[in-house]
């Protein structure tokens, strides 16, 4: 352990963050953590200043999706602390590796509910991995070797420390502690041949992945096992980079309005083999499709998590695992002859094909246009993020991702994610393209942070799928409650005006054939980017136009 002489905790905090590897940090300041921005100064590691704390955490949540090691957010003591819980709800459901630092009151003032006191394990108790305090400023080495193992160990996901802002002053001696190692668990051969054999007694195999902690060799790997057992592989919500989607073995995603022939096979489907995925309410209709006794069906599920399998779906065979580790063992097995499913995994793929199909919607800008222009036109390691809202799936129906490491979005569902999130990814990756898909009102939640990204250089561009309403939740209005509309409206601003008010450039397109050219300046223009498509009210969802919708529920159908 090396030592550094006498420095305060804020300096002790900041190096050995340093010895761990991490070179950024995203904040918004507080005076409840002022050593640690004292240390942060001249200390190599890159402070990325944002505007709200929800921005700053969504960032570093981003960053711990990119890297697979923990994103670092610095916040102050309550409303700081609450403005960023919707981050940690997203690296909770995301299974991403995060440690939140919060600013503290002093100790001697613990309990009296001093000015912005909260109990942090109490708030963040029910969302964290591990919520803990530092009393002890020569500690602090110890509490963050713990944080960074915990939010990588096993499910990865959030952690939060607060640190009291009289310990961060206090000056102390403290060794540093180096990266802790992850425990993982090793893939045994006996583990393979099991799932090789229940397999090979299916008619009807589906392999369903998802989770966290994946790579491209995790990708290339999955391909390879695919291939070799002509076996067909859907992904869940939000996971479609996990395999290159034109591969003839990819068969679509389990996610929010996804394709019904996709969801008629997982319900005939007498054997899944899933791999990662928490496998929840999303890619099981609300586990309407895969009901917890799962009759009829094998259920091989694989882990890091020993607690999930079985959690609340029957399952036959569960191994503690991750993913990846499972994908490169299986990528030893022998392959068979014929596999008596081609037929069955030929037609999924057919399937998935004839849903790429454009489904014309209303208006002179269509949003299957643009997101086809996409998809056919960005380089295949171009970063595409969201939030949430219908404009998504455009996304997840017509974008076909080419390689690991090109999507980031919330399986959570949190709106306003994908702008903080694409200014992450342009910070982490400054040489490739990265293209942010809002809505009118999930872009407006956090588009605050365009400042942050002109002050810092990140150059994201952002297409504003504007239809003047909260999309998502006039739909099932319509449909539950046809014609009585409440609360769903936007007044929106200029978008393409706003942008260049922050410093950056700005465009509105009101007919689709514009749409290439305005890319094109909204590429070269070398700052953040807006293209504000202005989309025709009726344009509601990919296959429902809005008076389709009240019309559906007006009838009850």
């Amino acid at each position: 352990m090396k030592r550094h002489g006498m420095r305060h905790g804020g300096r002790v905090l900041v190096d050995q963050l340093k010895a761990f590897g991490v070179e950024r940090v995203f904040s918004v300041p507080g005076e409840s953590f002022l050593a640690v921005l004292d240390g942060l100064c001249g200390s190599g590691i890159e402070n990325v200043v944002c505007r709200h704390e929800g921005g700053a955490a969504m960032m570093a949540e981003a960053a711990g999706k990119m890297t697979g090691r923990p994103g670092v957010v610095f916040v102050t003591r309550g409303p700081g602390a609450t403005n960023a819980s919707s981050a940690i709800h997203v690296a909770r459901q995301d299974s991403t590796p995060l440690v939140m630092f919060v600013g503290q009151i002093a100790r001697a003032h613990r309990d009296r509910e001093a000015f912005q006191e909260l109990n942090y394990r109490a708030v963040f108790g029910s969302m964290a991995k591990w919520v803990a305090e530092v009393d002890q400023s020569d500690r602090l080495p110890e509490y963050v070797a713990r944080a960074f193992r915990v939010a990588q160990s096993g499910r990865p996901g959030p952690v939060v420390l607060a640190l009291p802002e009289d310990m961060l002053s206090a000056a102390c001696e403290a060794p540093l502690i180096p990266a802790p190692p992850v425990a993982g668990s090793a893939v045994t051969p006996a583990q393979v041949a099991e799932v090789m054999d229940r397999l090979s007694r299916a008619a009807r195999p589906l392999v369903v992945v998802g989770g966290s902690g994946w790579s491209s060799q995790a990708a290339a790997d999955l391909e390879r096992f695919a291939a070799a057992h002509d076996l067909p592989v859907a992904v869940t919500f939000r996971r479609q980079d996990y395999m290159d989607n034109g591969a003839a073995r990819y068969v679509g995603d389990l996610g929010v309005g996804m394709n019904p022939k996709l969801a008629a096979r997982l319900q005939a489907a007498d054997c899944l083999l899933l791999l990662g995925t928490r496998f929840g309410d999303v890619p099981t209709g609300g586990y309407a499709l895969v009901p917890p006794e799962a009759a009829g069906k094998q259920i091989i599920h694989v882990h890091p998590d020993p607690d999930l399998p079985g959690s609340w779906l029957r399952t036959d065979l569960a191994i503690c695992a991750r993913a990846p580790d499972m994908l490169g063992a299986l990528c030893g097995a022998n392959a068979p002859g014929d596999a008596p499913w081609a037929e069955w995994r030929r037609a999924a793929r057919v399937e998935y094909e004839a849903w790429q199909d454009p489904v014309d919607t209303p208006g002179a800008v269509k949003m299957e246009a643009v997101v086809r222009w996409l998809s056919d036109t960005l380089p295949d390691d171009a970063i595409v993020t969201n939030g949430a809202g219908n404009y998504a799936a455009f996304l997840h129906r017509y974008f076909r991702f080419k390689q690991h490491g090109t999507q980031l979005a919330p399986t959570s569902g949190s709106m306003g994610y994908g702008f903080p999130a694409a200014v992450s990814a342009a910070l982490q990756h400054p040489g490739r393209t990265v293209v942010c898909m809002a809505g009118d009102g999930d872009f407006q939640m956090t588009l605050n942070e365009m400042s942050t990204a002109v002050q810092h250089g990140a150059v994201p561009i952002v297409i504003v799928a504007n239809n003047g309403r909260y999309g998502t939740i006039r739909m099932h209005q319509e449909r539950n409650f046809p014609g009585r509309t409440s609360g769903t409206d936007l007044a929106n601003p200029d978008f393409a005006a706003l942008a260049r008010a922050y410093g950056g450039h700005g465009e509105v397109v009101e007919n689709g054939a514009d749409f290439p050219d305005a890319f094109a300046r909204a590429k070269a223009a070398g700052t953040v980017a807006v293209i504000e498509l202005r989309l025709d009210g009726e344009a509601l969802s990919t296959s429902l136009t809005l008076s389709q919708a009240r019309a559906l529920g007006e009838t009850g159908t």
